[in-house]
């Protein structure tokens, strides 16, 4: 036999042969002529020149085919560190630093473990003064080229509209960026003071100026949640004024006669003064505008009409309420003939044929 020509299928083993493996010689790895007991893990063949920094599985950063490793970004990026931003462009041995370029000691993935001299050199802002964290991800855009404000990330207080500031000591001590309240009175009490449309301080305002503000610039457009008294239907009114008289918003009354007495006292349709209606018109009116549709609790407030002995026993208001200017005017004896009423009452002692009679002693209408 010609042990020149021998050939063996290697893919029949746990070891297939690719890349640079395929032109090996055999005797480099086997050494003896017990095969079962050739290694096949990659620190047998090959020299650890890393010396074990990046651990000893060579195929997680390199190929057979060569030694160069052309993936570095997406191995970072599996090892939970992206390299993205100013960290693109670094050199491997400003963060892992060795005795010599192939030794990649392991770096936290913490922001401090590489920046902790820049943290503590920054004056402008004073970063361990003013107490800030060591999370530089929680200022700085970790896709950012460089530490400048343009990658500043304010989110813990938003700058949109007015706040949009670039000049930081505008708000800040840029000696203590810490030391600073997020209230807005801490910065605007001034213009709280100040303002007199309304007059702020005599109305008793909030001063969390975002109850009512946004922050465009100008303090417009303000809302406020008036909640507390529903601008709903004919309240929906857009000039305060209507209502807060000569911009006092503090002593405004809630009680609809407040605004609409002049209203209860010209309506004659029915004569609400007359027949002395309640001075609440939300015990018949809702807020729509024209004050209709208005309901009225007939039964429960004065006299049942719609339920017990006189439910259908009338086709309108008239049939009682005769005098259509006053409806505190009521009569029963217009169905309640005298002859009948009369007979129906021979044992009733002071029996008197009249309505207020009859609604005193039969105040719900039951015999």
């Amino acid at each position: 036999m010609d042990y020149r020509t021998t050939t063996f299928d290697h893919s029949t083993t746990n070891f297939t042969l690719e890349g640079a493996h395929k032109n090996t010689d055999c005797k480099s790895c086997h050494n003896t002529l017990v095969f079962d007991n050739t290694p096949n893990d990659c620190l047998s063949c090959h020299t650890d020149v890393h010396e074990q920094s990046v651990g000893n599985d060579c195929v997680r950063c390199h190929n057979t085919q060569n030694w160069l490793v052309f993936n570095v970004p997406e191995i970072h990026e599996a090892n939970g560190f992206p390299l993205i931003g100013a960290h693109f462009n670094v050199n491997c041995s400003e963060c892992h630093q060795g005795d010599n370029g192939l030794i990649f000691t392991p770096v936290g993935n913490e922001c401090i473990e590489c920046h902790q001299t820049d943290f503590m050199a920054t004056t402008s802002p004073n970063h361990s003064i003013s107490g800030f964290s060591t999370d530089c991800t929680e200022c700085h855009s970790p896709t950012g080229m460089g530490w400048g404000a343009d990658g500043f990330i304010h989110d813990f207080f938003p700058l949109t509209g007015g706040h949009h500031i670039q000049d930081c000591s505008r708000c800040h001590d840029v000696s203590n960026f810490s030391d600073i309240s997020p209230e807005c009175v801490s910065c605007h009490e001034d213009d709280y003071i100040a303002t007199t449309n309304p007059n702020h301080t005599s109305a008793g305002f909030p001063t969390n100026c975002a109850e009512c503000h946004s922050t465009g610039p100008g303090w417009t457009p303000a809302t406020i949640n008036h909640d507390f008294f529903p601008l709903s239907g004919g309240h929906d009114i857009n000039d305060c004024t209507a209502c807060h008289i000569n911009g006092n918003y503090t002593n405004t009354p809630t009680d609809c006669v407040a605004c609409h007495q002049d209203d209860y006292n010209t309506t004659n349709d029915p004569n609400h003064q007359a027949a002395n209606f309640p001075t609440d018109c939300a015990s018949c009116h809702t807020t729509n505008p024209g004050w209709t549709p208005a309901t009225f609790d007939h039964d429960g407030q004065y006299f049942p009409i719609y339920t017990g002995r006189h439910d259908n026993e009338w086709s309108s208001c008239t049939d009682c309420h005769t005098n259509s200017n006053d409806y505190s005017v009521y009569t029963c004896i217009t169905c309640h003939t005298q002859g009948n009423t009369a007979d129906q009452h021979e044992d009733v002692n002071d029996y008197v044929y009249q309505s207020s009679a009859c609604l005193q002693c039969h105040p719900d209408g039951s015999d």
